[in-house]
């Protein structure tokens, strides 16, 4: 493919310039690579709170158990 051949071209139809400008940002949103979100981090203050992989245990009296200290 050389530089003066165009990327795509129109087969049917005469679009406008915003829709043409639309395809181009959507093929532009396309073809670039995925970004890695970011990792969750969790504040120092929130992990102080409780172990990890302690919950509430439901059941009878369950309630009154999660106001008491762990």
């Amino acid at each position: 493919m050389s530089a003066e051949e165009p990327l795509f071209r129109v087969v049917r139809g005469v679009p406008t310039a915003e829709e043409l400008a639309a395809l181009v940002g959507v093929f532009a949103v396309r073809t670039r690579p995925a970004v890695a979100p970011a990792p969750v981090t969790t504040s120092a203050w929130a992990r102080s709170a409780r172990p990890a992989g302690v919950g509430a245990v439901p059941g009878p009296g369950a309630w009154r158990a999660s106001g008491l200290p762990r």
